[in-house]
């Protein structure tokens, strides 16, 4: 749902930028089809909800955590994890190991089963001795203590190398650049309808520029 946003969004931009009828028409029903799949999509699961298929695992049997939230102070970086009835388990059933760049989190024999979740290449280095977990109602709070008093953009370093990577497709200086990296993305992605569209956009714009001698504007 996220991705689709923020697809959304950078059409919604480059519309106004576009200047050429065709390349509008193309952008404006790119910009319909994500709007129908924004409604189209189903509401979002609960917080670390649990498959019927993982409620009724055998005993022993591991859930590893996908789902969690985040946010940070000056001095820590909050992950909030949500497992019902964890506030019941004794304090060595949850274990969290810290390294400076990553965090190991094992809940054990929590209604028969185990949970886990590894975070590796933290954005940024964490004070081992500093950072702790804390147990509250259905929930585990991870505190990672940073080394230096700085905002965090994202948690790994991962996931800001995917946030510039998607921003360089698009951020150029030359607005038609940033355009045809969105048709050649539209065009990879795009249905077959989608894709004659984009074809006739381009063989009109070059039989026009050839017409006119000036430089291909898309």
């Amino acid at each position: 749902m996220e991705e689709l946003q923020k697809d959304l969004e950078e059409v919604k931009e480059l519309l106004k930028k576009a200047s050429r009828k065709r390349i509008y028409d193309v952008l404006l029903a790119e910009k319909n089809k994500l709007e129908k799949e924004i409604k189209n999509q189903p509401p979002p699961k609960l917080k670390a909800e649990i498959s019927e298929e993982e409620r009724q695992p055998p005993t022993g049997y591991t859930v590893k955590i996908n789902n969690y939230a985040w946010d940070q102070s000056d001095k820590f970086v909050k992950i909030y994890i949500t497992l019902s009835g964890v506030q019941h388990l004794s304090a060595e059933n949850v274990q969290v190991r810290f390294t400076e760049r990553s965090f190991d989190l094992l809940v054990k024999n929590l209604n028969s089963k185990n949970y886990s979740m590894t975070f590796n290449n933290l954005l940024k280095p964490i004070s081992v001795e500093n950072s702790s977990r804390k147990i509250k109602t259905d929930m585990v709070l991870i505190l990672c203590r940073k080394k230096q008093e700085e905002k965090w953009e994202c948690l790994t370093q991962v996931e800001k190398e995917t946030k510039e990577k998607e921003k360089a497709s698009y951020d150029t200086s030359d607005p038609s650049e940033g355009l045809m990296n969105l048709l050649k993305k539209m065009y990879a992605e795009g249905d077959d309808e989608m894709k004659r569209t984009i074809n006739k956009a381009w063989v009109e714009s070059r039989e026009k520029q050839a017409k006119e001698d000036i430089p291909l504007d898309i």
